[in-house]
Formats: C-alpha cells, sequence, structure tokens
C-alpha cells in the first residue's frame, strides 16, 4: 500500500435539491420548493477521496475555514438553477511550516499539491515540501499562473489553465487534460472514448487520483494517462461531485 501527502485547498460542495413549478411573484425568477440536501467533499477532499478508492493512505493537510459551495437543482430537470460561493471573499490562511514539520518525509511514496489558488498553498510551503522530497515524486495540480515554483514536478493542469500560465519551472514533465479530446503529455495526445457528458465537476481532481495511483505502480507516464482517461470518463456521466467506487475501478481493470 501507497503512502501519500496531500496538501490544498478544500470545500465543502452542498447540493440543494427540489422542484421548481412556478415563478416567483417579485421577480421573474423560477422557485425551488425544496426537497433536500446533500453534502460532498470537493477539492483537495475530492483528490483524497479518490486516492482512497485506489486503496491509497492519504495524510491530508488543508485549510481549516472551509469554502461552501451551494448548488440550487431542480430534481426534474438536475438544471443547475444558482451556485452561491461562502468564504472565498477571503485569502485562505496558507499552511503553516509547523503543520509541515509534524510530517514524516521518509515514509511517503508521493506528495500530491492540490493547489486551486485560494490561499493554503503559498511559495514557502511549496518550497519547504520540495526541500523534502529530493527522492520522490511530486503531482501538482495549480491553478496559479506562474508555476516556475514548482521545479521537478509532474504537473496537470487543463487547457484553459495552461493557455494561462505565463512561466513555467526549468524542469517539469506536463500533463495537459482536454475534455472530450482526452490529454496530452510529451507533445502525445492520449485520446478518450466518447460518451455523453452529464456533469464534469470533479473530473480534473479524479483524473488526477487515477494518474497518481497508477503511476505509483507502473512508473509509466502512457499507461498512467490512459487509466486516468478511463476514470474520469466515468465521472463526467455522473451528477455532482463524484467519488470512483469499488465497483468502478474493478470494471475498468477487466
Amino acid at each position: 500500500m501507497f503512502n501519500v501527502l496531500l496538501v490544498g485547498d478544500a470545500c465543502e460542495d452542498v447540493y440543494h435539491y427540489g422542484y421548481c413549478e412556478r415563478l416567483s411573484p417579485e421577480a421573474p425568477v423560477p422557485v425551488l420548493k425544496h426537497s433536500h440536501s446533500e453534502r460532498r467533499d470537493g477539492m483537495c477532499l475530492n483528490v483524497r477521496n479518490n486516492l482512497i478508492a485506489f486503496n491509497i493512505t492519504v495524510k491530508s493537510l488543508t485549510n481549516k475555514r472551509m469554502i461552501k459551495k451551494e448548488r440550487f437543482v431542480d430534481l426534474k430537470t438536475k438544471q443547475h438553477l444558482l451556485r452561491t460561493d461562502f468564504g472565498e471573499n477571503l485569502q485562505l490562511t496558507p499552511c503553516t511550516k509547523l503543520e509541515l514539520e509534524k510530517i514524516n518525509f521518509d515514509h511517503l511514496d508521493a506528495v500530491v499539491i492540490s493547489d486551486y489558488n485560494k490561499g493554503f498553498i503559498d511559495n514557502e510551503t511549496v518550497e519547504y515540501i520540495l526541500s523534502k522530497t529530493k527522492d520522490i515524486n511530486v503531482f501538482v495540480d495549480s491553478k496559479k499562473n506562474d508555476l516556475s515554483i514548482f521545479e521537478n514536478c509532474i504537473i496537470k493542469i487543463n487547457q484553459t489553465e495552461n493557455s494561462k500560465v505565463n512561466k513555467f519551472p526549468k524542469k517539469y514533465e506536463l500533463i495537459i487534460t482536454s475534455g472530450e479530446k482526452g490529454a496530452i503529455w510529451n507533445d502525445k495526445i492520449f485520446p478518450t472514448e466518447c460518451c455523453d457528458v452529464f456533469d464534469v465537476c470533479g473530473a480534473g481532481d479524479t483524473f488526477m487520483a487515477a494518474l497518481i495511483s497508477e503511476y505509483l505502480k507502473t512508473k509509466s507516464f502512457d499507461k498512467s494517462i490512459e487509466f486516468a482517461n478511463k476514470c474520469s470518463r466515468i465521472v463526467v456521466q455522473k451528477f455532482g461531485t463524484y467519488t470512483l467506487k469499488s465497483e468502478d475501478i474493478d470494471d475498468l481493470r477487466i
């Protein structure tokens, strides 16, 4: 069993379900008659949950003040009517050196930096992690425009994020996810099978977790990206933030 340290920004995804049967008399907007609500782990916590689904032992460091993303959804159509984000108007308190000093890096097989650019991951945090991980892989998923600090890391970003990057490290591996086109690494395209896309929420997190899991086993980028494509293909056909289940993974292994 592999041991992984995950450091990143976390949020709580809340889904409020109900039925829209009329418009408000106060304004031309639908009235959602509430039925029930569901809470799911989001952002780096979704990465963590998927890593656990692959039987990886995960130690996670994340923000204590939780960001909350609430979605209001019509049950009949599964249409999102509104999303409200709470807690993103303020920068998160960065991960402290004291928290990092408690980690025994000698027992880790990999470190994962899940950086949604909300403030928990700052340069000091990255510098400390990289100083402790000379002999193990560091996987990075970052929404920052300047990625130069992630030297010698395996970086996974999507096509839109890649177009906004203004500075890369001197030495790094780059994997670019491209939605229905699959992924790109080392100028090679890894296509994915076409499917009906229902919801892309969390697909990048699943890709990241699957990539890490397979790479730790095979040390092959080709095999890892192909497997990650298959896993994220499952997720985009589900509603909302979805964590892979054992039966999902078993079906892929057949």
